[in-house]
């Protein structure tokens, strides 16, 4: 069996498993307070050019989301977030656990466009009533989208824009922002982000970690007590250094960025393969999504070797199948593919 299921799916890198292995004996403080904590964050902040950046990890993608929407949010908002985005679909309601709504608009290809965000704030605030409503209070994006498509320098530009001028924070999700920035048609560097952004966090749970997210506050903006508030809903981890020296591997000597390259060069193999099978994608994805149409049928014979994902039913006879390459993905793999479709 080959797995194309998750880019998560297997353990972790053999740099950070040989770095835990070495420090497991080193006594170290907790709650992220320890010296590769500290090492990481300054690593983060430099690769990021983003020296006034405030830094902290979590465990997970939405123990990260909730936690952090939940905290910048006042009581009486919501976050904006597209009809398809992460935690609208995908995170059990977690963000709504907290008392706060998810604000679902309009989408294109997974991607919030900015006139349908313009729109969505005047026509709040031309509403008489709007003092009755849930206040949109963020603007949650991420980067991949779900469906492995990018935002553009322009589009992620104008979004930060219409957040300045509504006076809301623009949180990205960057669970899988290697692949994004790693991508051969993003016209985004972290650096811009880091700049557009008022918070966003580096994934790396699916990106070579064995667990973990760095959540970065951009413009020292870290709301206040914010360790209180993170252990108050049960996400302080008493053993921080094991996502420090995790981080501390991957932003070394630029593994993070490796990682993520080679997993876009297989998605790339894994395409032209897809283009030689005749099979048809259901959108074009510059990263390590991609998207397919599959015959029932043929899906079904498929998983007897092949590990995917189911996406959504595309009719009553065909499915759309998501395939993800990542770190450990092998030339061998994508010929077994082949050889199987």
């Amino acid at each position: 069996m080959i797995s194309f299921e998750s880019d998560y799916n297997t353990g972790a890198h053999p740099q950070i498993l040989k770095r835990l292995a070495k420090t497991n004996l080193e006594a170290l403080s907790g709650y992220g307070t320890d010296p590769y904590c500290e090492s990481a964050r300054e690593k983060i902040k430099a690769t990021c050019r983003c020296p006034q950046a405030q830094v902290e990890f979590f465990i997970g993608g939405t123990q990260t989301n909730s936690v952090i929407i939940s905290t910048i949010l006042r009581d009486f908002e919501g976050v904006i977030a597209a009809q398809t985005g992460h935690v609208s679909i995908h995170e059990a309601g977690a963000v709504e656990f907290t008392g706060h709504k998810v604000l679902e608009v309009s989408q294109k290809d997974g991607k919030i466009e900015p006139a349908t965000l313009r729109g969505f704030m005047e026509d709040f605030y031309a509403d008489g009533n709007h003092e009755h409503m849930v206040f949109p209070g963020m603007v949650y994006i991420s980067h991949p989208t779900e469906y492995g498509t990018l935002y553009t320098k322009e589009e992620l530009s104008e979004i930060s824009a219409i957040c300045r001028s509504f006076r809301v924070p623009l949180y990205l999700d960057g669970a899988q922002l290697g692949y994004g920035l790693m991508s051969r048609e993003t016209d985004v560097t972290l650096p811009e982000i880091a700049e557009l952004c008022d918070v966003f966090y580096i994934g790396g749970t699916k990106v070579g970690a064995l667990c973990g997210e760095a959540v970065v506050f951009t413009k020292q903006n870290m709301p206040a007590h914010f360790m209180t508030s993170v252990k108050k809903r049960g996400a302080l981890l008493a053993k921080g250094r094991l996502l420090g020296i995790q981080f501390d591997t991957l932003f070394s000597d630029g593994l993070y960025f490796e990682i993520s390259r080679h997993a876009i060069e297989m998605a790339e193999q894994m395409k032209a393969i897809f283009r030689r099978k005749g099979l048809t994608f259901y959108l074009e994805s510059p990263t390590n999504q991609q998207f397919i149409i599959l015959e029932n049928s043929h899906l079904e014979q498929l998983r007897k070797n092949v590990a995917v994902s189911f996406w959504e039913k595309y009719d009553d006879s065909h499915t759309v199948v998501r395939f993800a390459t990542s770190w450990s993905t092998t030339k061998d793999d994508l010929s077994a593919l082949e050889e199987l479709l």
